[in-house]
């Protein structure tokens, strides 16, 4: 299997099942593998008084509290059940992030593939063990934490088959200089497990960028409209640019190959043009001697290979040659090789 994209719709249905559905359609026609929401009961995941992030601050200033923010997007058990279902409808993966005990065991009863856990609940170790005795895939995202706390999460889990990591950098937007990609691959190095990369940067070139390190999850921010109210619009890409990112690391995926170096099928045309043979520079008698003066190397490569030239030098002719007529061993006295 390729690279699995993942569009991240996460709190960007703004609390509206329409709008969920239109995202959907549009991740579905977008050419995504997956989609991923965010399941949480504001009482159980947050302190009524917690202030909000700066980014949130910017981005969703009409909330005083992050548990103010959070009941706009609660999702209630009857709105995953309607993603849920056209997910399947469309032949879309529902992946879902649970923020609290509750919300895992609501996501346990809809009955999904995949968990993830958020950056946010790495250290959430009594979460990960619950997650863990579901026995389901887990798809971990690393933001914010080094080796040390990524690896006190993954030993929470029986099963590493069904663990993969995701590098992240927890900022929204990310910039770019802070992402340093290369540690995705020191969590492969680390752990021995497939890796991936949650991308909170603006543009598509940094995930684009992971597909070609290796990463074998690509999750993205996904919205119709980044002037939408809400914390995560903002830090999302849109449709048409979704589109590109699918279709760029498509083209990535196409090109790593299998790693093997050969001439490729279609190179075996020009790698006739392009070569070059040992031919007569002049023309040569029978009994004279090959010389630097009288041989050449030239285009097509259909003649004898050039390591042949060496050889060739001091050894006598067989027969005549014409001028730029390739030479063939058997125009040459005795043995060569």
């Amino acid at each position: 299997m390729g690279v699995k994209i993942i569009a991240e719709i996460g709190v960007n249905h703004n609390g509206s099942r329409d709008l969920a559905g239109k995202l959907l359609q549009a991740a579905k026609e977008c050419g995504v593998d997956a989609v991923k929401i965010q399941v949480f009961k504001p009482e159980d995941m947050v302190l009524v008084s917690a202030d909000k992030a700066r980014y949130q601050k910017e981005t969703a200033p009409e909330f005083k509290t992050q548990f103010d923010m959070l009941k706009q997007y609660e999702l209630a058990y009857e709105d995953i059940l309607f993603i849920r279902d056209l997910c399947r409808k469309l032949d879309l993966e529902l992946i879902a992030t649970p923020f609290d005990f509750a919300s895992l065991e609501m996501i346990k009863k809809i009955g999904l593939e995949a968990i993830k856990v958020s950056s946010g609940d790495l250290t959430n170790i009594p979460l990960l063990q619950r997650i863990n005795d579901t026995g389901q895939k887990v798809i971990i995202s690393t933001g914010m934490a080094g080796l040390a706390e990524v690896e006190e999460a993954v030993s929470v889990f029986n099963d590493k088959s069904k663990v993969t990591l995701l590098h992240c950098t927890s900022n929204y937007p990310a910039k770019k200089e802070n992402v340093n990609l290369r540690a995705m691959i020191s969590l492969r190095h680390a752990f021995r497990l497939p890796v991936g990369y949650s991308d909170h940067t603006e543009g598509i070139e940094i995930a684009v960028a992971a597909a070609a390190l290796g990463a074998e999850i690509i999750e993205k921010h996904f919205t119709l409209d980044r002037n939408l109210p809400g914390p995560d619009h903002k830090a999302s890409l849109e449709p048409e640019e979704f589109a590109a990112m699918v279709k760029s690391i498509r083209h990535v995926e196409a090109a790593l190959g299998d790693g093997i170096k050969r001439c490729s099928d279609d190179e075996w045309e020009v790698r006739k043009a392009a070569r070059k043979s040992v031919v007569a520079a002049k023309e040569i008698k029978a009994g004279e001697l090959f010389t630097e003066n009288n041989l050449g190397l030239k285009r097509p490569g259909l003649g004898i290979h050039p390591r042949y030239y060496n050889l060739l030098i001091g050894r006598k002719a067989s027969v005549d040659i014409a001028k730029d007529e390739f030479i063939k061993l058997s125009m040459v006295e005795g043995e060569v090789v």
